[in-house]
């Protein structure tokens, strides 16, 4: 691929202090660079520094060294104002649980990132009904999270990873919260958004029947990302 990537990390390492003078390495220098259109499953037993490699990708924590790079732009340094919007308008986050806001409905759960970011209410409405429309929901856009299934809950949190266009997406165990059957249907609506859209996925998933279906699997092995 001779574009640039939409996700890179370069020479990541991530280390967290246990008790008063341990220092416990996670990450060791990961590197790994994504696509558009690419969808990468990351597969590592836990404990291994999945969900750690994810919140560094998504600016949701900094390395101690190395950079992240999101779209071309390095963020090594970077001001948390600059972290903010990038995560804003670039970075799409789903994860096992829906973490949906349960005083509103699912088209105000949808609509809410969309004015954050400065949309217009009108133009935030039109978009979450389309994407809530695009997952099954059209029906179902007027209630609140509790009077959801859990297979709807997450396709309402899919839609809202959507909802500003981002070029990446970060799904960490996504459907692993639901029955195997709604688990695969989930998915499989998930895997054809992101191609629809041309994104750049990395998913973590301990799901085995999913990874035929993502272009590349990688895993942790002593801090370093490498082909499984």
């Amino acid at each position: 691929m001779n574009e640039a990537p939409v996700l890179a990390l370069r020479g990541v390492e991530k280390s967290y202090r246990s008790g008063d003078h341990d220092v416990l390495p996670v990450l060791r220098g990961a590197e790994l660079s994504l696509h558009a259109g690419e969808i990468v499953a990351l597969v590592a037993p836990s404990g291994t520094g999945k969900s750690t490699l994810l919140h560094l990708a998504g600016l949701l924590d900094t390395p101690d060294d190395g950079d992240i790079v999101i779209c071309g732009q390095s963020t090594r340094g970077m001001a948390e104002a600059g972290r903010t919007a990038l995560r804003r308008d670039q970075i799409g986050f789903v994860y096992q649980f829906h973490h949906l806001l349960g005083e509103f409905s699912a088209r105000e759960n949808v609509m809410l990132p969309q004015m954050i970011a400065g949309k217009p209410k009108a133009q935030a409405k039109v978009e979450a009904e389309r994407l809530l429309g695009m997952f099954g929901l059209s029906h179902r856009m007027e209630h609140l999270p509790g009077k959801l299934s859990g297979g709807e809950q997450q396709r309402v949190a899919i839609a809202r990873a959507l909802a500003n266009a981002p070029a990446l997406l970060l799904a960490d165990e996504p459907t692993g919260n639901l029955d195997a059957r709604t688990a695969d249907a989930v998915f499989t609506e998930l895997l054809d958004a992101v191609r629809q859209k041309g994104l750049a996925a990395l998913v973590a998933t301990h799901n085995e029947e999913l990874l035929p279906r993502m272009d590349r699997v990688v895993t942790l092995r002593d801090g370093i990302l490498v082909p499984r």
